[in-house]
């Protein structure tokens, strides 16, 4: 009787071993769901840039300074351009909307000044190759690439406000005035007194009202 008993309850463990067995081979596999990559560790760490060195430090080989150039070159007429002939000072105009006025001349030489204001009247006092130093109004400017720059004259209002007139004649009748800051096109310049052009309007000016022309110039 009692062999039979255990008999029994070693037969039930196996079904339950086995059915045991059959239950885990019937229950689906659950893997672990892999967790997303966080996005900052795929980012690189931003590094701040290299500090540039400054541009007057790096002065290349073929540029000579220009107190070397000076000393080096031949005795000329100061009041002629070394490269153009042309006299020294001049006017020109700013050709370009913005226009870099650099420490030297030459582009490794730093930016002292940004002209950003097209047809803006300057004067050329120095040239060396390619590069124009000028000067406008106020004595604000630098080397400037001869690219930048235009012959093309024209002036600025120095004057509160100033008339253009049909002739050049203060009894002449009046087409329109210009407020102190406007800039023009010059057209001609006899003596005292400029024909400009300026939004739309042509007149004379008296000359003496304006930057952008020598006192007693003329020229058509």
């Amino acid at each position: 009787m009692q062999k039979a008993v255990w008999r029994g309850l070693l037969t039930a463990s196996v079904l339950i071993g086995l059915a045991g067995g059959a239950l885990a081979q019937d229950r689906p596999r659950t893997d672990p769901v892999p967790r997303p990559l966080t996005l900052a560790a795929l980012e690189t760490t931003a590094q701040p840039a290299p500090t540039p060195a400054p541009a007057s430090a790096a002065v290349p080989d073929e540029a000579q300074p220009i107190e070397d150039v000076a000393a080096t070159s031949p005795p000329r007429d100061p009041a002629v351009g070394s490269v153009t002939g042309f006299p020294i000072p001049r006017y020109v105009s700013i050709k370009a909307a913005e226009a870099n006025a650099r420490r030297g001349p030459s582009r490794s030489h730093r930016i002292d000044w940004v002209f950003q204001r097209r047809n803006m009247p300057v004067m050329v006092v120095a040239e060396h190759g390619h590069w124009r130093r000028v000067i406008d109004r106020d004595g604000a400017g630098g080397w400037v690439h001869y690219t930048l720059l235009s012959g093309e004259r024209t002036a600025i209002v120095e004057a509160e406000r100033l008339t253009l007139h049909q002739r050049p004649d203060r009894a002449s009748m009046v087409r329109a005035e210009a407020e102190q800051g406007v800039i023009g096109t010059l057209r001609q310049c006899r003596v005292d007194w400029c024909e400009m052009e300026v939004g739309g309007f042509r007149g004379w000016v008296e000359a003496r009202g304006l930057w952008g022309v020598d006192p007693g110039e003329s020229f058509d």
